[in-house]
Parts: C-alpha cells; structure tokens; sequence
C-alpha cells in the first residue's frame, strides 16, 4: 500500500482567496491527496474581543477568506470532486460571533427593506475547551454561561462556478460556497460537481458550532486545521452539492426564496434515489416524502441553504458514488 501523498498549507495574511473563481491556483494536486490546511476565521482573526467592532476591523467585501484554491489534475467538467473530511479542530481557544446591521434572518436587510433601525453591532466572544470539546456561551446583559458541545464544521466549501463567473466566498449556490450546513463535519465526504478544468477547490468559514437556520448570521466563528483528501470521480455529473455520511444520503440546495432552497434540495435527492438504487422518480418521490428530514443550513446569507437528508438503512440495495465514501473513510482511517 502506498504511502499518501499529503500537502501541508499554511497561509500567510496576503494569500487566502475571497472569491471562487477568478482566482490562480496555489498548488496543483493528484487524486488521492492528503491536505492538512490551515482556515483563518470569517473576519480574518481580526474579531478579537467584545470591543473589535466588524464595520471598524472589517472592510467588505474582505470577509470569509478561503484556503486555496487547488487545481486538481484531471479533473474536467462533468466530472465530481470527492472531498472527504478526516477531522476539523478549532485552531484557537476562542472563537467570536456578533450581529452585524442589516444582515440576519430577524432583522432588516438590504433587500428585505424597512424604516426599522439596523440591530446595534454585538461581539460576543467564546471559549473553547478543545481538550473537552465544549465552547462557552457567556451572556453580554447577565451573568448567564452555558457550556454547549463543540461540533466543529466548515461553513464554505467549493470549486469554481461555471459559465466564466466569478462568485463572492459569501454566497452559496450550484458550486458549493457558502453553504453554512453544520452536516459539514469531520466523517463526511462532500461531492462537488466540476466546472471548470482542475475543479478549483477552497474551503474556510470554520465554526466550532453553529445552531441550523444561522439566525443571526454568524456562527461560533474560529479558525480551522483541517485535514481532508481529496479524490476524482471521473465521468460522474454532480449538479449540486451532495453529502455522504456514515448515517446517511444528503443533498443541499441554495436559493432565495427559501422555498426553491427546499425544492431544488429535494429534487436532488429525488434524482439520487433514481440514478442509484433503481427507483423510479415517482417511487423516490414517495421514499423521499416520507422519510427525508429537511434541516435549515442558513437564512441568512445572500442565497439561503436547505438540505435534504435521508437515513441509509432504509435505502434500497445500492451504491452511491462508486462506493468512495467508504474508500476515504478507510484512507482516513489508515491516516492514525
């Protein structure tokens, strides 16, 4: 057995991509690469307490940098990328989350227009037991704490757009981005269709956790050291982002209205059922209305996220994806 081919990237301030698409590679990769990155948080660290401000810090659009992107060698469009998470560990003992004026799913925003004031700006910033996974939830206007389990994630994940765009790490649509579904955890193996020759891969916006919906917008947000491998479906088409866990199928959809989130979710995981394991459409309808669970990723970003999960054992006989999740679950593994 061969030893893994495994590249280490740690970024420097000046190196991190704020867009998929339009950015020039940082390395080339084989199939099967190992990648241990490092994610800088979705303000740039640059949250640091109660008192560093977003509109004083930040300066948009320079918000959620991404690590990448990286051009995967043989990879053409109407190809899958395979992009399998071995773990995801909060990089800091603190993680920092706000409000931030118009943006959020309970307040005004700009397109969601009202003559309500903005919400004022809050930081409330978390500690992060990493050796007991937990992060505390310390109140701003009492003296309540609550010690909640870490679940770490990535928010954003994904490869170049199609049709020659450009798409700010923001926003989430057809080529993953900034999905915000807390599914996107360590055992998961998430399935982007390629675009564009090499794929073009980043990912970023690590949360040590984050409740489904996002409400306000922003999730425990810490910087990240991930390890992922990365793999090559060639031939497969892949029209929005799918997942594959231990447990279970789950497709995603991004859109506003929220409902076309749903839909577009839904639908994708209708057409899995056909395409793998021999139901009609019609029958995956009905599998697929019965048995689906429909979590909130977010509401709150420029396009909504919903997705649609369903439980493996009660999946007809079949095989999803070349059986690759399962591959990379045993790389993992083998990984120590």
């Amino acid at each position: 057995m061969t030893e893994p081919r495994i590249l280490t990237v740690r970024p420097e301030p000046g190196e991190f991509a704020w867009t998929f698409g339009g950015v020039p590679p940082v390395a080339r990769i084989a199939p099967g690469t190992v990648l241990d990155v490092y994610t800088e948080d979705c303000f740039a660290g640059r949250v640091r307490s109660e008192q560093d401000l977003v509109s004083r810090v930040c300066e948009f659009p320079f918000l959620n940098p991404q690590t990448g992107p990286f051009h995967v060698e043989g990879a053409e469009p109407g190809d899958t990328l395979a992009v399998h998470f071995v773990s995801v560990a909060p990089a800091r003992d603190w993680a920092a989350s706000t409000t931030v004026p118009l943006f959020g799913a309970l307040t005004s925003t700009h397109t969601t227009a009202s003559l309500h004031e903005p919400l004022p700006e809050v930081v409330w910033m978390w500690q992060l037991d990493r050796a007991r996974r937990t992060c505390l939830f310390s109140a701003r206007d009492s003296d309540t704490e609550i010690e909640l389990p870490m679940d770490p994630m990535h928010g954003t994940v994904g490869v170049a757009p199609a049709n020659l765009e450009v798409r700010s790490a923001l926003v989430p649509d057809a080529h993953g981005g900034n999905m915000d579904t807390p599914e996107m955890r360590a055992g998961v193996t998430c399935f982007l269709g390629v675009n564009v020759e090499g794929a073009l891969l980043s990912l970023g916006d690590g949360h040590a956790r984050q409740g489904e919906g996002e409400a306000c917008g922003v999730a425990v947000e810490c910087a990240m050291n991930t390890v992922v491998i990365v793999d090559l479906l060639k031939g497969v088409a892949t029209p929005w982002p799918r997942l594959e866990s231990d447990t279970h199928l789950i497709s995603t959809g991004s859109a506003r209205p929220l409902e076309d989130a749903f839909r577009i979710a839904q639908l994708g995981l209708v057409d899995w059922l056909h395409r793998d394991f021999g139901l009609s459409r019609l029958d995956a309808y009905q599998l697929a209305t019965q048995a689906s669970e429909s979590p909130l990723a977010n509401v709150c970003d420029a396009n909504y996220t919903c997705v649609a999960k369903l439980r493996r054992e009660w999946l007809p006989p079949g095989s999803t994806h070349r059986d690759v999740h399962w591959r990379l679950r045993e790389s993992a593994g083998a990984l120590g």
